[in-house]
């Protein structure tokens, strides 16, 4: 056999593909007339009825017309026009976007766009810029979930130059001729229709659970959940437990690839399961990898939950720590993308998943802040929480600018906000402005004083252009945005947010380990706002992380989450002063236990949040020592530093008898040894110190 791989897929695709017969009719008219009646050809449906499946046979056959193609998928790209039509660069093999119009009008061409939903940010761009400079050479067909928006059909011309049609499920005929063309006895047929109804994927999940296990009758009248039980019965024979695993492991996270799967299944090698995947009828693609169809993912989910709830446990903290790992590795943009994924792993929890908008959050991206944003931005905010709160908002844009990021659609219209206000860099005058800035800054004084070091941030305003703080795309976007400011901003000891409807938070805040403030409420020309806060120095980002991990699968929340109630301790915020004095302490009695116990080190973050369950204070003991010896050690890495290691070593670790011995030791003048020791200390303090803050 010859030919690529892809190939044989595309042969085997067009092969299994079935009916459609007046669609396929209506494109070959579009494609083949020498005048035709529209210009633009748009298939809507819901979630497996074939619209991918249809556009891969219209590509067939505009190839065999020897067009050039030009195929989109919204699932691949951000929802803007420089992503867009770098996408159409690419596939051109251009070298800039200069020109691309008169390069896809050089020859008859195919452009189709696929899952059109995700790119309906760029509705007005694509109407109004981009589809009207397009030669006539060029044929556009769209596919998505859901018909064109009323824009299409109220704008001038455009209700006239374009078809628009509903693909539904296939009819009696077209079933029975795709269950005959997959080898499914004509027995069964009769059953397969009057449970499937004709839906595609749910008779191509037939068809796969037919054809291994040809023995057996389908009995649909046993079964209440059509995809649920198909499932269930094509999990029994994956060919090994491995390929069953990871089907199990892409049913729990939004996108499955190569590497994640590998990470997952703890394989050597993920490639043949990842291509047995590929090849499954209920799987689907996009740029950053795999999954499987809607109901197929529920399924498969809902049968590993009861039936194996400890594998679905180790399965996302494997992928969790997959992706904490490339968080770690990526840029902010990236990093954004990895949290969805990493959030993702949360849509089961019944406390979280009411607000979160798993499917559209993608419809907004973060942006930076610009001066021209200014007349939106405030016009939002009064818009929703009066005239001097968009006061309020303009003194914190003047002041820290930096802190502020929009929410924008592909066509640079903003559509939300979240305004940072660090409060560290505020002064008593700069907070006398805005009462939410004297709540917080009250409340947090106290608790605890900041130190050098540290941060506290107040994201002062979040909020959607239509719908305020409720939940939508945008809030969920700028939830994100919150934690990727957790688990990235050096120093971080306090957060707030406040809220215009604090009950309605509630539950979901406390599963996010965000506590109520009543101390910290303020009012803003009638308006008054609940705050929710976190104190990072008693349950720092990466037990928080823990934390969250234990409530994934669950639903319980308890009140008490900080690294008091982890560990039985309440944890010390020492100042730096103190903390270098404990340190000093502890380096002079690193060889005596006794003394050690009683170092103030013991209860402090720097210990306690490394294993927050010890509570025996020896165990802790052995964690400082350890600290302190891997502190000191990285120093003799460092030509620079390790004169200091030499220093600390036979002083602390490997003690002389007296310190005019040490110098002996190490051939140095008394003064020189002692200055080496000095810097060496102050080495260890600050390293340590770095990561007390965090």
């Amino acid at each position: 056999m010859t030919g690529s791989l892809g190939d044989r897929l595309n042969q085997a695709r067009e092969l299994q593909f079935i009916g459609r017969d007046g669609e396929i009719k209506l494109v070959r008219d579009f494609l083949t007339a020498p005048d035709p009646p529209y210009a633009l050809l748009y298939f809507f449906g819901p979630g497996g009825v074939g619209k991918t499946s249809l556009l891969r046979q219209i590509t067939s056959f505009a190839q065999q017309l020897t067009m050039q193609i030009v195929q989109l998928d919204g699932r691949n790209l951000d929802p803007s026009p420089a992503a867009f039509l770098g996408s159409i660069q690419q596939q051109l093999a251009l070298s800039s976007s200069d020109g691309l119009i008169e390069e896809l009008g050089k020859q008859r061409t195919l452009l189709t766009i696929d899952t059109a939903e995700h790119l309906f940010p760029l509705e007005g761009w694509l109407q109004e810029s981009f589809l009207p400079q397009l030669p006539t050479r060029v044929y556009v067909i769209i596919a998505g979930r859901n018909p064109p928006a009323l824009r299409w059909q109220a704008a001038p011309g455009w209700r006239d130059l374009m078809h628009v049609r509903s693909l539904e499920n296939l009819s009696a005929g077209e079933s029975r001729d795709f269950l005959a063309q997959r080898k499914v006895p004509a027995s069964e047929h009769k059953a397969i229709l009057q449970f499937t109804h004709g839906h595609p994927l749910a008779l191509s999940l037939v068809a796969d659970v037919v054809a291994q296990q040809p023995d057996t009758h389908f009995r649909p009248e046993e079964v209440p959940d059509v995809v649920k039980t198909l499932l269930e019965q094509f999990l029994q024979e994956a060919p090994s437990t491995n390929h069953r695993a990871a089907l199990e492991a892409a049913s729990q996270i939004r996108l499955v690839n190569e590497p994640l799967l590998q990470a997952m299944l703890q394989v050597a090698d993920a490639h043949p399961y990842f291509e047995w995947l590929r090849g499954l009828s209920f799987m689907d693609a996009e740029r950053w990898g795999i999954f499987p169809h809607d109901l197929a993912r529920e399924a498969l989910s809902t049968d590993l939950r009861w039936r194996n709830p400890a594998w679905m446990a180790e399965l996302h903290d494997r992928a969790r720590n997959y992706f904490m790992a490339q968080f770690r590795q990526g840029n902010p943009r990236e990093q954004r993308r990895v949290l969805e994924e990493y959030i993702f792993l949360h849509r089961e929890n019944p406390v979280i998943r009411p607000f979160f908008e798993w499917q559209s959050s993608g419809a907004v991206f973060t942006d930076q802040y610009r001066p021209d944003d200014q007349p939106a931005v405030l016009a939002m905010i009064e818009q929703h929480e009066g005239a001097a709160a968009a006061a309020i908002a303009a003194y914190w844009l003047e002041r820290q600018p930096a802190g502020t990021i929009v929410l924008r659609s592909a066509d640079s219209e903003t559509h939300g906000v979240l305004i940072q206000v660090s409060l560290e860099k505020t002064t008593a005058e700069e907070r006398e402005i805005d009462p939410g800035a004297q709540a917080v800054w009250r409340f947090l004084q106290k608790q605890t004083s900041l130190r050098r070091g540290e941060t506290a941030t107040f994201f002062r305003f979040w909020l959607a252009k239509d719908s305020y703080q409720d939940v939508s795309p945008v809030q969920s976007r700028i939830f994100l945005n919150m934690v990727q400011h957790y688990l990235t901003t050096p120093g971080l000891a306090y957060t707030f947010i406040p809220c215009a409807d604090a009950p309605f938070w509630q539950e979901v805040f406390a599963f996010a380990d965000l506590h109520r403030l009543p101390e910290a409420d303020f009012e803003v020309d009638g308006h008054t706002f609940g705050v929710y806060g976190h104190d990072w120095r008693r349950v720092p980002p990466l037990n928080w992380l823990a934390l969250m991990a234990e409530r994934e699968l669950g639903d319980a929340v308890e009140s008490t989450t900080d690294l008091a109630s982890q560990s039985g301790l309440e944890p010390v915020v020492l100042d730096e002063a103190a903390f270098t004095a404990a340190v000093r302490d502890a380096l002079r009695h690193y060889a005596s236990q006794p003394a050690l116990l009683e170092n103030p080190l013991l209860n402090s973050r720097l210990v306690i949040s490394r294993s927050p369950a010890v509570e025996s204070p020896a165990e802790r003991a052995a964690i400082l020592l350890q600290l302190l010896r891997q502190t000191i050690d990285q120093l003799q890495h460092s030509p620079r530093e390790a004169k200091c290691y030499r220093a600390l070593y036979h002083t602390y670790l490997q003690p002389a008898p007296t310190q005019e011995k040490a110098a002996e030791l190490l051939d140095l003048p008394f003064s020189t040894y002692r200055r080496h020791l000095r810097q060496g200390i102050e080495q260890v303090v600050q390293r340590l110190w770095a990561l007390e803050l965090g």
